[in-house]
């Protein structure tokens, strides 16, 4: 399996890392990339080479990956067209429907949509993929490898559900971080350094995430378990209830599911 990265950013760089320490040769990945900067990066990391024309770079792949940002696939996709012929393309932009992209592609169908989330900076993403019906077993196969090279991955029967899949755990990262800033702003103001405060938060989340996946009991039941009655951490879980934490988490997750369909109707204009 030949494969072929337009765009060559973080996530691309993350792929292509993933797959030759699973033992990909770096002679079977060609990157496309506009930035000087960027092509020299990616020949001077992993060895593979790294083109500005699109069509040298699609020469003689049997998987393309798009690695664009969303307002750059249209134009990218339209380049590719002419170019395809059994090829398998991946897309990893958010938002972007499949309907669009196989238009954008002439009519292309042999299209899978991938969600990774940034934690494939580290091999710990989860994706969501979702195939369009003209991609045969084999090709999910292809994608699926390609993909499980930085962490896990789950296929959905949906498209509509990659949206959904998007609000959870593509921007889930972002929320994490966001818990763990307000950790590590407490522990300050309790009178923790910022080292000491910094390790708690990142350590306490890591311990926890690690003890919920290694448990087949639910999130519920965990909270439960570490809740003594008139205890502290009792009093604090009664405060966030009392600010609406939970309900307001809850409604950040339907806005950026919102955002995403919104994005698929505003880039799938062009």
């Amino acid at each position: 399996m030949n494969i072929t990265f337009i765009g060559g950013g973080n996530m691309a760089s993350a792929l292509i890392g993933g797959l030759l320490q699973q033992g990909y040769s770096a002679t079977q990945i060609r990157v496309v990339e506009i930035s000087a900067e960027g092509r020299e990066k990616m020949t001077r990391e992993f060895g593979v080479r790294a083109v500005t024309d699109i069509a040298d770079g699609v020469s003689g792949s049997d998987v393309i990956l798009l690695a664009v940002k969303p307002q750059q696939l249209s134009v990218v996709a339209q380049q590719l067209a002419p170019l395809l012929k059994e090829h398998l393309v991946i897309s990893i932009a958010a938002g972007i429907r499949a309907s669009d992209i196989c238009r954008w592609l002439g009519g292309h169908a042999r299209v899978v949509r991938a969600m990774p989330n940034t934690p494939a900076l580290v091999r710990a993403a989860v994706t969501g993929l979702y195939a369009m019906p003209g991609v045969s077993v084999q090709e999910k196969q292809y994608a699926e490898v390609i993909l499980a090279a930085v962490g896990s991955v789950l296929w959905l029967k949906h498209e509509e559900l990659l949206d959904a899949l998007t609000a959870v755990s593509g921007s889930g990262p972002a929320y994490v971080f966001y818990f763990i800033e307000a950790l590590q702003q407490a522990a300050r103001e309790l009178g923790l350094d910022a080292a000491q405060a910094r390790q708690l938060s990142l350590e306490t989340f890591l311990g926890a995430a690690k003890l919920a996946s290694q448990s087949d009991e639910d999130a519920v039941t965990l909270r439960a378990r570490v809740t003594s009655k008139g205890g502290t951490t009792e009093r604090a879980l009664q405060s966030m209830e009392n600010h609406g934490v939970k309900s307001a988490i809850a409604r950040a997750i339907h806005a950026a599911h919102e955002r995403a369909c919104e994005m698929g109707d505003e880039y799938g204009k062009e």
